[in-house]
């Protein structure tokens, strides 16, 4: 099995290309997902930010309040990244264990270099979109004021050093029919 990761940073299609390949047929694990779970049950988020304003009237974490709270403060995003960042890498192996005998699959990860985790892949593809689409998208999508989304887009390390660092770059500045045939081409070649 060849093990992907797919990443992006954020706003730049990787839910888009998660669909396409699952309506191709191949396994896809959401580490996004992974982590709004864990924000739901790990006690230990919960202990560590039970002084912030964060939760929800119903006493469970409210991920935009968190999120704003870890996007202005590094200090606490490093805290969040130390809890999750060692479960979220178990989940991924249990996942290619579930599925070793597919011939691929494939792990969205749009942390990954800052997660240190490239040692879990055999291939890294890089989703690109210009950062003008990116910040467009991310206002439009998550309702989020221009200067909030450009904090968003900064915290994450530029996308020119990723693309260094990965073995296959998709650009997604187009259109889903340019970027299902990219998504097709890759998967043909596999």
């Amino acid at each position: 099995m060849i093990k992907f990761a797919l990443v992006g940073n954020i706003a730049s299609g990787k839910s888009t290309v998660e669909e396409i390949l699952i309506k191709n047929n191949y396994p896809v694990l959401d580490t996004d997902k992974v982590c709004h779970k864990l924000l739901e049950k790990t006690e230990q988020i919960k202990e560590t930010f039970k002084e912030y304003d964060v939760f929800l009237q119903n006493g469970e974490i409210s991920r935009e309040k968190l999120g704003r709270l870890v996007f202005n403060d590094t200090k606490k995003k490093k805290e969040l990244e130390n809890i999750l960042y060692p479960i979220v890498r178990i989940e991924i192996e249990k996942f290619f264990q579930e599925n070793k005998d597919k011939k691929a699959a494939f792990v969205a990860i749009p942390l990954l270099f800052e997660a240190k985790m490239e040692d879990l892949f055999d291939k890294i593809i890089f989703i690109y979109c210009d950062d003008k689409i990116r910040l467009e998208r991310l206002i439009k999508r998550n309702n989020y004021d221009k200067q909030y989304a450009q904090t968003r887009i900064l915290a994450q390390q530029p996308q020119e050093n990723k693309i260094k660092k990965s073995d296959i770059i998709i650009s997604n500045n187009t259109d889903i029919i340019a970027l299902e045939h990219e998504i097709k081409t890759l998967l043909k070649n596999l």
